[in-house]
């Protein structure tokens, strides 16, 4: 709560802090121009070739788990044609207020060998989140790039 008046130099700081939401603050990017920028770094003949999905419904369990955290959309990048345990799923919610929960869920729900042949160590599954987005990387060895380079999205 700021009782300072807006046009002194508390104020000022009281409508930057709010208007900034204490560190919450939202990416208007699309998710798929994101998801370019969460990859940042590696080398394309390190990844087989990448697609991404639209998470709907009827796929949300094998990209998200059987979560019950609501969202406004969200994105999916995987191999086009491999056995190469590989997954990020990009998440805006409806609010940054559920990013938590949204991270619990998944942790909980998701199956990390989902592809039935291969599969991500526990360890290499990450969940995190900045603002209204929540990322989850499955890879057993770009997770913490990949988480990285999503935490330092501007």
């Amino acid at each position: 709560y700021c009782s300072a008046p807006p046009h002194t130099l508390p104020g000022m700081i009281c409508i930057i802090f709010i208007s900034t939401g204490c560190g919450n603050k939202t990416i208007d990017k699309s998710l798929s121009s994101i998801m370019k920028e969460v990859y940042k770094g590696i080398d394309k003949d390190e990844i087989p070739a990448l697609e991404n999905v639209k998470v709907t419904s009827k796929n949300q369990t094998y990209y998200l788990g059987d979560i019950d955290v609501p969202y406004k959309e969200a994105l999916a990048s995987e191999p086009k044609m491999s056995s190469v345990a590989h997954s990020v799923v990009l998440v805006r919610l409806n609010s940054a207020n559920d990013a938590d929960k949204m991270k619990k869920a998944i942790k909980e729900k998701i199956d990390p060998r989902k592809w039935v042949c291969v599969g991500v160590d526990e360890k290499n599954v990450l969940v995190a989140s900045k603002g209204d987005l929540v990322i989850l990387v499955m890879d057993n060895t770009y997770s913490s790039k990949i988480r990285d380079n999503f935490l330092n999205l501007e």
